[in-house]
């Protein structure tokens, strides 16, 4: 198959990506020239970006340079526990949205390390979907290496 027919759908662990970056490499993801990057070889038919929010100004403009990229922001808000612990992952929404997408793409790009996510991608690639995963090497599963079709490490070279 031709590439630039190849049907995509993104997925972004916002939270993951954020903090998996900014440990391994003290810096951000660059959203835009990932975009620019997968839009040259693929048709991006939908894309989806999952955060916490917490109503801060920094986190309402990075929100919206994801929409302005073309993202759509789906948002959960954050909670703090009465035991200090906090709860705010998207993980039930993600994969419940890839396996939604799945029926009408040929790939599903993800962009997480979390390994809850391997059991996920081999049901899809059951279904004849690939499955491409971003994520910071040293800090991404083993389990979700070894289930996606292609794993992309992020480097220096991803970040702003």
């Amino acid at each position: 198959m031709d590439n630039t027919q190849r049907k995509v759908a993104i997925f972004v662990d916002v939270q993951n990506i954020y903090y998996t970056t900014r440990e391994a490499y003290g810096r951000q993801f660059n959203y835009r020239a990932f975009w620019q990057k997968i839009a040259e070889q693929n048709n991006i038919v939908a894309a989806t970006a999952y955060a916490i929010h917490r109503g801060d100004d920094g986190q309402h403009k990075f929100q919206s340079a994801l929409r302005h990229i073309g993202f759509e922001v789906k948002l959960k808000p954050y909670i703090q526990r009465s035991d200090g612990s906090a709860k705010g992952d998207w993980d039930v929404g993600i994969t419940i949205d890839i396996m939604e997408a799945a029926r009408e793409v040929d790939a599903v790009i993800l962009l997480s390390g979390d390994g809850d996510f391997d059991m996920l991608l081999d049901k899809i690639g059951d279904y004849g979907v690939t499955s491409d995963v971003y994520g910071v090497p040293s800090l991404t599963a083993n389990s979700l290496v070894e289930a996606c079709s292609v794993f992309h490490p992020i480097t220096e070279a991803d970040l702003l």
